[in-house]
């Protein structure tokens, strides 16, 4: 007989985090199932961009470097199995815990890095990437391995150490098309964390990540969700995906 993994509790403690800081863990939240899956489907979304650059002809796009970091947006698009995942019990949960009763997929990708000092990720906000009209949002950043110091390490700079608990305007690095918000001396802090962990941060907490100096891939499964439909910046149309997630605090998705 299947038994359901046991979906993980956020405590009053974590909740607590969020509200103050900006950002909480839960450690190896995923079950074996769930990070089978995210794996799996990470070498499509890297064979995915290198088609992409492939058709192109170049061996950058945006944010990725063949062969160095890759950026995969909206593969469940392509691949529907990761509904299952984006629409789970786990992410209501979290959901829940930040967001409230309501609650909208906005955004999902896998952020992977090769073993290559030049996969550096700029300070930035999330919403630096999208604009300033909206209200913060959801980041889960899930650990596909486990993360250590020379892998790529996200490095987190929460509100008591950042001051900023809003949206902040970017400079955008014209040699790797990143964008910047932060020029200080703080390194931040490394969140290190074993495979299957899920970093739930805010989309206005200020944050980088390290180069991979190893020989294997570091994976990584970003998925974002919104507490409103957020649209273009000036308002005519969604920004992303806007499937309705949570409604009173019940999965209404498909999954």
């Amino acid at each position: 007989m299947t038994t359901m993994p046991t979906v993980p509790t956020v405590t009053q403690a974590q909740r607590r985090q969020y509200v103050d800081e900006g950002w909480f863990v839960l450690e190896r939240a995923l079950s074996d199932d769930q990070l089978a899956l995210l794996r799996g489907v990470a070498d499509y979304a890297v064979t995915s961009a290198d088609a992409q650059m492939d058709a192109e002809g170049v061996d950058a796009l945006g944010l990725t470097t063949r062969g160095k970091r890759y950026f995969s947006s909206m593969i469940y698009r392509d691949r529907p199995e990761l509904r299952a995942f984006l629409f789970s019990d786990l992410m209501a949960e979290v959901c829940r815990a930040t967001l409230g009763e309501e609650a909208y997929l906005f955004w999902e990708q896998y952020v992977i890095k090769a073993g290559d000092p030049d996969t550096t990720f700029a300070w930035h906000q999330d919403s630096g990437y999208v604009h300033e009209n909206h209200a913060p949002y959801l980041t889960c950043w899930i650990a596909l391995d486990d993360i250590t110091l020379d892998n790529g390490p996200v490095y987190l700079l929460p509100y008591s150490r950042s001051g900023i608990r809003s949206y902040i305007r970017h400079v955008r690095d014209d040699r790797v098309n990143d964008q910047v918000c932060y020029f200080g001396s703080d390194p931040g802090m490394p969140v290190l964390v074993p495979a299957g962990s899920v970093v739930a941060f805010s989309s206005v907490v200020i944050h980088r990540s390290g180069p991979n100096l190893t020989d294997r891939l570091r994976r990584v499964y970003l998925a974002q969700y919104s507490g409103e439909v957020i649209t273009t910046a000036d308002g005519s149309e969604p920004w992303g995906s806007f499937e309705p997630f949570l409604h009173e605090g019940r999965v209404v998705a498909d999954r």
